[in-house]
């Protein structure tokens, strides 16, 4: 008897190990199983995206409203276009508002925070952020801070 009592703990504590690695898989890879129901899609241009990837969290405030779902070239003006999966009930979005791709950290994630404007008129589902502040690349900085250090 108690031999079995042993192998079933063995057992329990296995299967609760392999249960959080199941989980710590899934946080580290970003997928989530919340539901895009009501949710409105809206979309913005960028010069430069740098590291920006779907699912990428779209912030306000610091508060997660929402990710990006495509992320893709417009053949007309030859820049990135995002579309962003914005929760149903931040549905105060005015015209105006501005987006910029952020980093996390120094060298962290990229995602996107908006600012909201001060128009009356809010974003409906198909509209563009016509605002848009690209990605900084620390490459390019670090390149224009040495060249304009050699030219000098």
């Amino acid at each position: 008897m108690r031999m079995r009592i042993l192998e079933i703990s063995v057992g329990a504590f296995i299967l609760a190990g392999i249960l959080a690695l199941v989980g710590l898989a899934l946080n580290v890879s970003g997928l989530n199983v919340s539901n895009t129901e009501g949710a409105y899609t809206v979309y913005a241009r960028f010069e430069n995206i740098g590291g920006l990837t779907p699912r990428a969290k779209v912030t306000m405030s610091g508060v997660a409203i929402g990710e990006v779902t495509e992320v893709v070239l417009d053949r007309d003006e030859l820049v990135a276009r995002v579309a962003m999966n914005i929760h149903s009930d931040v549905d105060f979005l005015s015209t105006d508002s501005s987006a910029s791709i952020l980093t996390a950290g120094l060298l962290g994630e990229q995602y996107i925070g908006i600012t909201v404007g001060a128009e009356e008129e809010y974003l409906q589902n198909g509209d563009y952020i016509e605002d848009t502040q690209s990605a900084l690349v620390l490459e390019e900085l670090i390149g224009k801070f040495l060249f304009n250090e050699v030219s000098e």
